[in-house]
Formats: C-alpha cells, sequence, structure tokens
C-alpha cells in the first residue's frame, strides 16, 4: 500500500488498525506486523510532502502471510483515519489554526499483475527510489547552509525559493517560533528531518548498509596499498 502521509500518521497507525480491528494493539502485535518506508519529497514549489510504502505481514514477518482479516479495506480505513487525527497547532492573534491532512492525503494499493519472483520487491524500491533522489535542489534551492539573512539576496535561486528562505529567518526572529531552527534550515526551506525513515523490520538497517560500505571501502584500501585481503588472512 502506497499512502501520502507523514511519520506522526504512521506512529498513530498501529492504534488506529486495531481500533478498526477490535482489538487491542497487544493483540495486534501477536497477530500480525505493521511495516513501512517513508521518503520526503521536495516539488517543485518547495511545500516538503511525504511518501510511505505500509505493509501487513504475518507476526513473524514478509515470510508470513498476514490473517485474512488484515485486507486492503481495512488499512486503507486505518490510514485514512490515522492521517485525519494528526494536527499542528500554529498560533496567531486569532483563536489558533490547526493545520491537517487535506484532500491530497492519496492511498492506493502496490499492484503485482505477474507471479515473476522479486517483481513486488522490485516495484516498492522503485516507487521509493524515484522520490529518494529528489533533494532540495528540486525545489531550486542550494545545498548548503546560510548564514546571514543578508546573503539570501545573492544567491542562485528562484524567486520562489528566495521568499521562503527569507520566511525562515523572519519566523526564526519571532517567540512563537524560537525555538525551532528554521534559520540553520532555511536552505531546506525549513525542513530538517532525515530524507527517508522507517520501521525497524521494515527491511535492512542503515546501520547494517553503513557496515557494508565501511567493509567495502576497507577491502579496497588493502587491495590498493597491496595488503593480505580479508579472506585470505581467515583461518
Amino acid at each position: 500500500m502506497r499512502a501520502s502521509c507523514g511519520v506522526a500518521s504512521l506512529r498513530a497507525l498501529p492504534a488506529v488498525l486495531a481500533r478498526h480491528l477490535g482489538i487491542t494493539r497487544a493483540e495486534l502485535r501477536r497477530r500480525l506486523r505493521l511495516s513501512y518506508a517513508k521518503v520526503a519529497e521536495y516539488p517543485a514549489r518547495g511545500q516538503v510532502h511525504f511518501h510511505a510504502v505500509i505493509r501487513l505481514d504475518g507476526p513473524d514477518g514478509p515470510a508470513d502471510c498476514p490473517a485474512d482479516w488484515a485486507t486492503v479495506p481495512v488499512l486503507r480505513a486505518a490510514i485514512q483515519e490515522a492521517a485525519g487525527g494528526v494536527g499542528v497547532s500554529v498560533p496567531d492573534d486569532q483563536p489558533s489554526f490547526v493545520g491537517r491532512w487535506g484532500t491530497q492525503l492519496d492511498v492506493e494499493p502496490i499492484c503485482v499483475a505477474t507471479s515473476v519472483e522479486g517483481i513486488a520487491d522490485q516495484r516498492v524500491a522503485s516507487y521509493v527510489a524515484k522520490y529518494a533522489t529528489k533533494g532540495a535542489e528540486s525545489a531550486r534551492t542550494v545545498d548548503r547552509p546560510i548564514r546571514e539573512m543578508f546573503a539570501v539576496a545573492h544567491l542562485d535561486v528562484t524567486e520562489h525559493a528566495r521568499r521562503m528562505i527569507y520566511a525562515c529567518f523572519v519566523l526564526a526572529g519571532t517567540a512563537e517560533y524560537r525555538l525551532i531552527p528554521l534559520r540553520q534550515w532555511a536552505h531546506m526551506l525549513g525542513y530538517r528531518r532525515h530524507f527517508s525513515t522507517k520501521s525497524r523490520y521494515y527491511s535492512t538497517t542503515l546501520g547494517a548498509l553503513r557496515g557494508l560500505r565501511a567493509a567495502f571501502r576497507a577491502e579496497q584500501s588493502r587491495q590498493r596499498r597491496g595488503y593480505l585481503t580479508s579472506e585470505s588472512t581467515r583461518c
């Protein structure tokens, strides 16, 4: 299932799903495993939005099928309710405005039309990679921190991005937003989160990937220097 929703919605999803099924969260964990991978996308207008791939497995993971009652309609309804329950209060002189997910919430199943082994994984990976490869430069901003507000006028950016960067500096100077590091992340249009997050059991961990990359680089370094490789030193 793919959905355009944020981390807060995903964190609330297990409780909402358990309520839809009429069971406790503890019972939900015993019956199935809910996993997700989320990426942030920078569209041209600079307003970050999110894409998530959400899956239901049996309690033992991807090799274990979930129960028959864990259907696409049940998951879709739970996602919509979880997203609708997330709100952010925006202080103002008038009664506070609460920002919520609007009509752009899009929830669709990722259907696989072939039984070729591995095609589902490839399709999901392609969906996530499409947005993971789009950085802040897609919004025509810069890839480095901006230290002083006067420097904004000299940036090689679009006028729309320039106004959003200015807004980060201005809001950072107000009492309501002084604790939010908008100035430090003005070059990212105020967004300071990692572009990708996922649940613990969705796939391999970032730590494991970093370990493999470090081992690969170390092996390359040993080969360039003419040292024994790790394979040749094993007993």
